[in-house]
């Protein structure tokens, strides 16, 4: 039987029409003032031709404007694509082409993207100035959702191959925050602070468990820790969304002042953490809770309870309450505890499939748990741990080594600030680890100091052959490390 729910920001407008709901640059804004300016919108989008079930692409910034464009095309039952608006004009085309979108709403501020993609994509494009200035036709504004229709679209980060559209439903957005807040409860103070791009499946459901909860959200148009550590003092900041990378510069803003009491925590995704931050953040009383999420799941999927946070240093806890995980070897077959294999997913929160691929969506989603691809393994007491990507795993001489491992060893030196290794080709072992460094400017250090410093506490097999500093490691717009181009730049300069 079809699941219904009543419109999300049409009821929270009802329920709590004078809370926050978003601040932003400083200016509060209640759920009724911005329900009034999403159906003011919706009635623009209708008069330009979206609908229920149309295929319409946003490029958009971390702003205001960009949840009212966002919660319009929700409510009028549009099936949205959020862009990554740090791609190149190439693959935002790509993207758009491969969607088969059939409009794009964007802003002034990527007139050079937007006219690049004009050459080729023979669609309408707006930019957000122009939709707000067109007068509207009554929109059809959904009363109810169906828990199964899709709502958004967003691509994978592409870390390896093409990237692939995620269908999400609004029952999957549900579902995502229901298991959240059974996780880390729900407190009629919180407030959410949003540094990271909403255009990415962190920031995007924050915005869904502000309508769900009735929550209101602190954005910031880009990630800066000082206006982070400011922020979190001036509006109450109970709980922030954070990548490693994020993390590690907000907690050296810090120095050694403590964080506010009423602040709860900082909920730490993108990947595998160094277990040097961790241990870092908890002799500093810092609360951190990782968590195993992906664009396919909606969010977060497992999350180290608080409880866990210390004698589980460097899990990623376990299941949601409404979520199953399973490790698998490469047949499907279920592994037993501490056994290294791929982890399955299965739950209300994890995709249908991916747009206009239902290959893939059958190769990946096989009956009903979705192959994340990632490698873990859970232990005795039923605790995830993240090791790193199938794809980036390096086999040297038979053996299996994860880079996430040595990155982790890497970064545990006071001058690194980041750290990336990949599998370079060799003609004895296969393959070889290659690291890439980013050193503090003040920084002496050298390679035959990483080397050695590896030497110390890793397997003699698992120490990088090769260290290159750079000025920067290639990452993507959800701050993933892209390896990709790490091998691409290990197999250039071993040629």
């Amino acid at each position: 039987m079809e699941q219904l729910i009543p419109n999300w920001l049409k009821k929270r407008a009802s329920l709590t029409p004078d809370r926050t709901a978003i601040i932003f640059e400083g200016q509060h804004y209640t759920f009724k003032q911005i329900y009034d300016s999403s159906l003011r919108t919706a009635a623009q989008l209708a008069g330009v031709g979206v609908g229920k079930g149309s295929l319409a692409a946003v490029l958009l910034s971390n702003h205001k404007d960009s949840a009212i464009i966002l919660y319009a095309l929700q409510m009028i039952g549009a099936r949205t694509i959020i862009l990554n608006n740090r791609l190149t004009a190439k693959e935002l085309t790509w993207q758009l082409e491969d969607s088969r979108a059939a409009l794009l709403v964007t802003e002034q501020r990527f007139s050079r993207q937007n006219q690049e993609i004009g050459h080729s994509f023979k669609k309408p494009i707006f930019t957000k100035e122009e939709l707000f200035s067109k007068p509207g036709t009554e929109p059809a504004i959904q009363e109810e959702y169906s828990l199964g229709d899709v709502t958004t679209i967003m691509y994978t980060s592409g870390t390896t191959g093409q990237p692939k559209g995620v269908m999400q439903t609004y029952g999957n957005h549900w579902w995502s925050a229901t298991a959240s807040a059974l996780n880390l409860g729900l407190r009629e103070e919180d407030r959410w602070l949003c540094a990271v791009p909403i255009f990415h499946i962190s920031g995007y459901s924050i915005l869904m468990r502000s309508l769900i909860y009735g929550m209101g959200i602190v954005l910031h148009s880009s990630f800066d820790e000082k206006k982070v550590l400011v922020d979190i003092e001036k509006y109450n900041t109970t709980i922030m969304s954070v990548v490693s990378t994020m993390l590690q510069k907000t907690v050296e803003e810090l120095g050694q002042d403590k964080l506010p009491p009423f602040f709860r925590c900082f909920l730490l995704g993108g990947g595998p953490a160094p277990i040097a931050m961790l241990e870092k953040c908890r002799q500093k009383g810092i609360p951190v809770y990782q968590s195993f999420g992906m664009t396919e799941t909606s969010s977060q999927f497992a999350t180290l309870s608080p409880e866990y946070s210390l004698s589980k240093l460097g899990s990623a806890g376990k299941a949601l309450f409404p979520n199953q995980i399973m490790i698998a070897d490469e047949q499907g077959n279920e592994l037993p505890c501490m056994a290294e294999g791929e982890i399955l997913v299965k739950g209300p929160n994890v995709t249908q499939g991916y747009l206009h691929r239902e290959q893939e969506t059958q190769a990946n989603i096989r009956e009903g748990w979705l192959h994340t691809g990632d490698i873990g393994y859970i232990d005795s007491q039923g605790f995830l741990y993240v090791l790193d990507r199938r794809s980036d795993l390096i086999i040297s001489g038979g053996e299996n080594i994860y880079p996430a491992e040595i990155e982790g060893v890497l970064l545990s030196h006071p001058g690194i600030i980041d750290a990336g290794v990949v599998g370079m080709e060799d003609p004895t072992w296969g393959q070889v680890p290659a690291a890439f460094i980013v050193k503090r400017e003040e920084s002496s250090v050298t390679d035959k100091d990483l080397i050695n410093l590896c030497l110390e506490r890793l397997a003699k097999y698992k120490v990088p052959k090769s260290i290159a500093f750079m000025d920067e490691l290639p990452r993507n717009g959800a701050k993933k490390l892209l390896r990709r181009k790490l091998r691409e730049k290990a197999k250039a300069d071993g040629e």
